[in-house]
């Protein structure tokens, strides 16, 4: 087992900046690409679904990582932008499912294609190896802190 980190490491100020900075970098991009409707953090619930259509608040709050009071109100907000609908689940009526309306999926393509621009920025001049390094790094950082959470509640 490795010695902890010392006080003058700075990996959560880092990440912070990063996402801070890339969520700037993203919306710009959206509005270029004529997605001026949707922010990142919206942009992260479409993403859910534009993987899997039709699927419970309970299964989208764990895809997306949010809370189901936060995630509910920007269902709000998407669904008033005629982004996406509730509707009742067809296996048990006591579930609502979200589904993406037609209108929606049209901006998949350009979504997908800033998406991939956004990958190619993140990792540009960083090798493989690096790469595969610094996602399992992350993924271990998300376990450690998904743990503690997990013990706190």
């Amino acid at each position: 087992m490795s010695e902890p980190a010392g006080p003058g490491r700075q990996g959560g100020f880092l990440v912070s900046k990063v996402h801070q900075t890339s969520g700037r970098i993203f919306a710009r991009k959206l509005r270029e690409h004529g997605i001026d409707e949707i922010n990142p953090a919206q942009g992260r619930i479409l993403f859910v679904l534009w993987k899997k259509d039709g699927i419970p608040i309970g299964e989208l709050a764990a895809g997306t990582g949010l809370d189901k009071s936060t995630l509910t109100s920007m269902l709000d907000r998407l669904e008033a932008a005629g982004q996406l609908v509730r509707e009742p689940c067809p296996e048990d009526r006591r579930k609502t499912v979200i589904r993406l309306t037609d209108r929606n999926r049209a901006m998949f393509a350009a979504y997908e294609s800033v998406s991939a621009e956004m990958i190619e920025l993140y990792y540009r001049g960083i090798p493989e190896a690096e790469i595969d390094a610094f996602e399992r790094t992350l993924e271990r950082i998300l376990g450690n802190l998904e743990e503690a959470t997990r013990k706190a509640t």
